[in-house]
């Protein structure tokens, strides 16, 4: 059974205590503790101690998605609070400034693939290099930013055919023409479903669709059809 749950920002921007209380009585198994904006990291690498998250069997962290350059160090201090823990650090490639100085998170340190917003990150060829620069780092694949820079999902093909070794995570959502995370359409779940056997089915899912409480679990039903057709589709999101 895959292990899925949700981002805290997806469901509570910005207030993980929230996001958790919304998922404690759901049949999640995975959780992403998301600190979207910069400000939001330092408070959240604190607050862990005090979270209640024994229930989940996969935890992971999103770092900010952009980073001030003088701040990167700061960053990385924080960060390696939860690289101690053994848990996985989600990073945009365009947040990295010195990419040397990331090379401590090691196998933890997963690289995710952008939207048509950022400069870099997007194509198999974007991936090449910045692996090039943290060969041990692993990818988060965004279903739904790949699908926004390349409906046919053949881009989504050759990133998984390239680096289906270092998969370790995934992010699902419809990511709209903003660039934000919707509910899944049924569009989207077709066409997640054209690459679906191309992901193993140990790897977590992390929902980034912006859902309120009462539709987590019709949301969840939906991300599993789309990655395994067997699965019942519910409701798909407008």
């Amino acid at each position: 059974m895959r292990k899925i749950g949700f981002s805290t920002g997806a469901l509570a921007r910005g207030d993980v205590r929230a996001a958790l209380q919304m998922m404690a009585d759901k049949p999640l198994q995975a959780v992403e503790l998301s600190a979207l904006r910069q400000h939001e990291l330092e408070p959240l690498v604190h607050a862990i101690e005090d979270l209640e998250l024994s229930r989940f069997q996969y935890i992971s962290v999103h770092a900010p998605s952009s980073l001030d350059p003088d701040f990167e160090e700061r960053a990385l201090e924080l960060l390696g609070i939860v690289f101690q823990r053994g848990w996985p650090i989600i990073v945009h490639p365009d947040a990295i400034h010195c990419a040397e100085r990331w090379l401590r998170f090691e196998g933890l340190l997963f690289i995710e693939n952008m939207d048509k917003r950022k400069p870099i990150g997007q194509t198999a060829a974007d991936l090449t290099i910045i692996f090039n620069q943290l060969p041990d780092a692993m990818l988060c694949l965004d279903l739904g930013h790949v699908r926004q820079v390349d409906p046919t999902m053949s881009e989504a093909a050759a990133i998984l055919t390239r680096f289906g070794n270092k998969l370790k995570q995934l992010h699902v959502s419809e990511v709209n023409t903003q660039s934000r995370h919707d509910a899944l359409t049924l569009e989207s779940i077709m066409a997640f479903q054209r690459v679906a056997s191309f992901m193993p089915a140990d790897v977590p899912i992390i929902l980034e669709s912006r859902v309120p409480e009462a539709q987590i679990e019709t949301e969840v039903k939906n991300a599993l059809a789309a990655l395994d057709p067997a699965n019942t589709l519910a409701v798909a999101g407008d």
